[in-house]
């Protein structure tokens, strides 16, 4: 297929803000996730991940322009002393983090049997095919999976992940590319929770955003922001759409719009494609997928590829009950980004005012300049030159349009915040109703129990009663034992009397006949 076929087809083919499943000719990779993407001059690179428990170990890529997968052979870069034996081909590993630098892929961290007890670097160079390990100095992190990487001009910005302890963690960490050296960065505020297989973006060099994630038992939905300037963390307020709790979901920031597509929660997975404005500080669902797609995967991937002159997302993998090796696009229609927010950190609120301080300033000393450099030489109404009453004019329509807009966003903010009060209201109306429900509730217990209590009161009384009378009872039995033995003994006493008289009688008779 060629270069104008191939633009016919996602151009002509493919409608805005929706996933297509790019019909892929030949033999394909095995499925899997959790592995790491990139994509370089028009070629997806695929590295290593998982399935049916095994890690994998190839790296495969996939030509946008034939749609047809190769196998890349690696081979190992040789020592200092020339000798390739020592150095290991690329480890099977899943969890990583894949970052481009120049003609290199730099592999980070991940999860591998030859892992050791600091985070390792590992590249591959796509013109040579070598591969290798890189080392680094500094403060070396340990050891982990599931972090996420996030390239900022010349650093890597290393957060959380979970390490070969399963211990969770919230650090950061910053690799400088041109020296190799990592520093472990102090920050201020609070930090997210510490997590793993969450999503990280850059807006404008400057902020760290971090969604998502989970720990061993709780899924999250939270963001969080870091100004690398000042190292604070906050949580911007946000609008828009609710999202749903993920992790391993996948994310890309195209034009200051943030893609997170995929994730779940262990359970079930998440079929929206949801987009980050980063100017407008607002949550959109783009599209849905179904709920077995693999869109809706676990330990996807997404990329972003430049395509008859426009940004194409390209999705890959994941597992969603069955592992996946299809490959998905979207062509994402441009988003309106006018009049931008500032994320509401003490320090990006004061760079706001100071930018709009020295705009303010600026232009009022252009207006001025030009008042009088051309007051003398322009036609006049009234003393006041033209060009003068139409700048002023100009400028007074500008700043009527400007406070007109930020009225309708103070109305806007207004608006939501008394939907807040409502909610929190209604919400506040059915607690009650629900605690006046559960003190009923408790009154009527506690008649019960007094209920009981009297009750049980009674039987103790009855009891008493009884061991009284059984006390009685058995005083009249051993009154009638005492009677009967009595009346036995009489009846014994009599009987041996009245034997000794016949006894006596009988006696008598005989000697008189002898």
């Amino acid at each position: 297929m060629d270069d104008d076929i191939n633009n016919w087809w996602y151009n002509k083919d493919l409608r805005y803000d929706e996933w297509v499943q790019i019909p892929v000719s030949g033999p394909r990779p095995l499925p899997r996730y959790k592995h790491a993407a990139a994509v370089v001059d028009e070629k997806m690179y695929i590295a290593g991940g998982s399935r049916n428990g095994r890690q994998l170990s190839d790296v495969q890529v996939f030509d946008l322009g034939s749609f047809t997968w190769s196998s890349l052979k690696l081979k190992a870069n040789a020592g200092e002393d020339g000798d390739s034996s020592s150095q290991q081909i690329l480890p099977a590993t899943s969890g990583h983090s894949m970052i481009r630098w120049g003609e290199k892929l730099l592999l980070l961290g991940g999860s591998s049997k030859d892992s050791s007890d600091h985070l390792m670097v590992r590249y591959i160079d796509i013109e040579t095919c070598q591969f290798g390990v890189i080392k680094t100095s500094g403060s070396v992190p340990v050891a982990r999976t599931g972090q996420s990487a996030t390239l900022v001009g010349s650093r890597v910005i290393l957060f959380g992940g979970e390490d070969m302890s399963r211990k969770l963690l919230n650090d950061v960490h910053v690799l400088d590319l041109e020296s190799m050296t990592w520093d472990l960065i102090k920050t201020t505020q609070a930090p997210p929770t510490p997590r793993y297989d969450h999503a990280a973006a850059v807006q404008g060099e400057r902020y760290l955003l971090i969604f998502g994630g989970c720990s061993h038992s709780i899924f999250f939905n939270d963001l969080h922001l870091l100004d690398m300037q000042t190292m604070e963390w906050s949580q911007p307020q946000i609008q828009g759409d609710l999202v749903s709790p993920r992790a391993g979901h996948a994310g890309i920031n195209v034009d200051g719009s943030w893609f997170i597509v995929g994730g779940g929660d262990n359970k079930s997975g998440c079929p929206e494609t949801l987009v980050w404005n980063m100017s407008k500080l607002v949550w959109s669902v783009l599209t849905v997928a179904k709920q077995k797609d693999p869109l809706s995967s676990e330990g996807l991937s997404v990329c972003s590829a430049m395509i008859g002159g426009e940004n194409h997302l390209l999705a890959f993998g994941g597992y969603n009950g069955r592992y996946s090796n299809e490959v998905f696009v979207l062509r994402p229609k441009a988003r309106d980004f006018l009049r931008p927010k500032i994320f509401q950190s003490p320090a990006a609120a004061a760079a706001a005012a100071s930018v709009s301080s020295a705009y303010a300033l600026s232009k009022s000393e252009k207006l001025d300049f030009m008042q009088l450099d051309d007051i003398n030489s322009k036609p006049s109404v009234n003393g006041h030159p033209l060009d003068d009453v139409t700048v002023k004019s100009e400028a007074i329509k500008e700043e009527k349009r400007l406070l007109e807009l930020s009225i309708a966003e103070v109305r806007a903010e207004n608006s939501r915040l008394r939907d807040e009060i409502n909610e929190v209201n209604s919400t506040h109306t059915e607690l009650t109703k629900e605690l006046q429900s559960v003190q009923g509730q408790l009154l009527g217990e506690r008649s019960r129990c007094v209920n009981l209590e009297a009750k049980i009161a009674e039987l103790q009384k009855m009891l008493e009663s009884m061991q009284s009378v059984e006390d009685q009872a058995r005083a009249l039995r051993n009154q009638k034992s005492a009677l009967d033995q009595e009346t036995e003994h009489a009846a014994t006493v009599q009987r041996q009397s009245s034997g000794g008289v016949w006894r006596w009688l009988g006696g008598g008779g005989e000697s008189d006949a002898n």
